[in-house]
């Protein structure tokens, strides 16, 4: 099909058919007038080729700060200096007049709204994490290239940009209309993702442009911003035990019933796909048959194959096999050996879905559930169902429906498909809460009857953890005293080892080089012209470290400061060949203050430790 009447994905004879019924006279019309065309990813500066047409803006709808995880999976994070790079070169290439973030503030799947294997946690990697915390740094970062961009946005929002070539990888995006009097913005680019820097000629003056990178000039000619330089903070967030569930007085269990063939009422002679069978009713759906033995107790073997997304096999009320499926391959078999008694024996599966489908072709096709059994060359079976768990039900774990369960004390033994109920009174304070469920397999928790999502811990990544430990907790949720926690627990999990633990930032640290621009804030004095601000760089002019503590917390401690050639990062630091001892200038400057800032002076640490 000639690609200049493609329709953004529709036929060609779909566009025909809307031209005859509206009269249009131009197929690329109907087409490409009504409809803009945009990016998704996270290098839409490099891949998006541009509007359809050209008078469309250039709009990059979701900028992704991070990704999604999924159980089994590890977390996949995308730098600061990253998400600035491609943010500048979409504004430089394509005069990008719209980028939207996603997701700027990360987010938690509540109940059962996480898509298929995704963790309960979302995007937690955004500038403002799952918990509403600053994650430093890319809120710094990227509030420094804001700051940047609007120093430029009269040259912007005047001319087209024009590029000129500084070298094989570099170029100079610069936006100045033919009017004397337009503003001059310019932003200057290395696309060498080599080692060293470059150094490029631009308006007879020489610039160090670091590799990937981009330095903002927005007179043309003093460098406010790179996005490969980092002047803003890194801060470590912590999580600190403040409620325990480490008694068995704290603790009541029920057992979840296992349904007989003989006690369901929903009967096929086929197996069900599960998820239109349960309408999303439940996560759980049992497939319950009979077998008829003639003969003494004797050994056999079961062949359970399955769509996803996991499947706990029992026989006469034993567990005789588990297995499950991982993202984009669901499906999976489950083998074991079973052993049948004389008489009637009881099949019992439990299908369980993580999350449902949520992208890609052919939704409505996707299935899910148990696709075959087979036991002893057997595999014709009149099935019976049962949509959903007693539990559920009877909503035993809302503060109501609690009441009516038939709770015992917390036993010694271990067993699968348990129930477990606790109440604890709201931790003091105002940090964020977060359920830490480290000890557990898999299943769902609630709190005060609201589901704070599904759990999954016992599905490891390939580093041999878990894709997620700690469960958001709004405060919202919560009564200061006696608050209602239940847990179902799938496979045997130890609720002893449960904790309600704060969440909150209890070390910050920074570093900056003294080729470091000055923080751009110090270019937007009151009282002074952009050109007198970018033209003029002051005395007090230099780069700082900025450290700034949440609200209601001060600077209690300075556990590293150097001033020289430091190693490491933040969470692992050492002193390099040349080294000033820097603590007691930075104590001076930083106890007991919610922030402070120290400028990079060798007059201040005495001289040039690295001369």
């Amino acid at each position: 099909m000639d690609k200049e009447l493609s329709c953004l994905g529709i036929e060609k004879r779909n566009c025909l058919l809307i031209q005859r019924a509206e009269g249009m006279k131009s197929i690329k019309e109907r087409c490409f007038l009504p409809l803009i065309n945009t990016c998704n990813g996270n290098r839409c500066g490099e891949t998006f080729k541009g509007p359809n047409t050209p008078n469309k803006p250039s709009i990059w709808t979701e900028n992704w700060t991070s990704f999604y995880q999924v159980y089994g999976q590890n977390a996949r994070t995308r730098s600061a200096e990253d998400m600035a790079y491609h943010v500048a070169l979409f504004i430089a290439r394509k005069n990008g007049t719209y980028i939207n973030y996603y997701m700027y503030h990360g987010g938690t799947n509540f109940g059962r709204t996480a898509a298929e294997f995704m963790i309960t946690g979302y995007y937690d990697q955004a500038p403002i994490d799952e918990y509403g915390l600053l994650r430093q740094p890319k809120w710094g970062h990227l509030k420094e290239l804001h700051a940047a961009v609007k120093l430029c946005s009269e040259a912007i929002l005047s001319a087209f940009p024009t590029m000129h070539s500084l070298g094989p990888l570099q170029q100079a995006y610069v936006f100045s209309g033919s009017d004397s009097g337009t503003k001059c913005s310019a932003f200057l680019v290395n696309t060498d993702s080599g080692n060293k820097s470059v150094a490029v000629r631009f308006r007879n003056l020489t610039y160090q442009l670091p590799p990937k990178s981009i330095s903002i000039l927005p007179d043309c000619k003093t460098v406010t911003f790179n996005t490969a330089k980092v002047n803003t903070q890194f801060n470590t967030r912590s999580s600190r035990a403040v409620v325990m569930f480490d008694s068995a007085e704290k603790w009541e269990e029920i057992q979840e019933v296992i349904p007989r063939f003989d006690a369901t009422t929903l009967r096929s002679e086929t197996l069900l796909e599960q998820t239109n069978t349960t309408k999303d009713a439940s996560d759980y759906l049992w497939y319950t048959a009979s077998l008829h033995e003639e003969s003494e107790k004797q050994q056999a073997k079961l062949i359970v194959k399955s769509l996803g997304h996991v499947l706990h096999a029992f026989v006469n009320g034993n567990l005789v096999g588990y297995g499950h499926g991982e993202f984009k391959n669901a499906s999976f078999t489950v083998k074991s050996k079973v052993d049948l008694n004389k008489g009637t024996n009881q099949i019992s599966l439990l299908s369980a879905t993580v999350g449902l489908p949520d992208a890609g072709a052919f939704l409505e096709r996707r299935s899910l559930g148990v696709h075959s059994v087979m036991i002893q060359d057997f595999s014709n079976f009149s099935w019976g169902y049962q949509v959903g768990l007693l539990g559920e039900k009877l909503q035993i774990y809302t503060p109501e429906g609690a009441k009516s369960g038939n709770w015992s004390r917390l036993g010694s033994s271990t067993q699968q498909l348990t129930w477990y109920k606790s109440i604890f009174d709201a931790p003091k304070g105002d940090d964020p809460i977060a359920l830490n469920l480290g000890s557990m397999g898999k299943g769902e928790a609630w709190v005060n009857g609201q589901s704070i999502g599904r759990y999954w811990v016992s599905f490891h990544t390939s580093e041999g953890v878990p894709s997620q430990t700690w469960y958001n907790v709004p405060r919202s949720f919560l009564k200061p005293r006696d608050n209602l926690l239940v847990l179902f627990e799938e496979e045997i999990g130890n609720p002893l080892s449960v904790t309600m633990d704060t969440i909150s930032v209890t070390k910050v640290c920074a570093h900056v080089v003294d080729s470091n621009p000055p923080p751009v804030i110090s270019w937007r004095k009151p009282d002074t012209s952009v050109d007198h601000k970018l033209s003029e760089r002051k005395h007090g002019r230099r780069p700082k470290v900025y450290l700034n503590c949440p609200p209601t917390s001060n600077i209690s401690k300075i556990l590293f400061a150097s001033s020289g050639n430091p190693s490491g990062n933040c969470d692992d630091y050492a002193t390099g060949l040349c080294h000033s001892n820097s603590r007691a200038i930075v104590e001076k400057a930083c106890l007991g203050k919610r922030k402070c800032s120290i400028a990079h002076s060798y007059k201040k640490f005495g001289s040039d430790p690295c001369p």
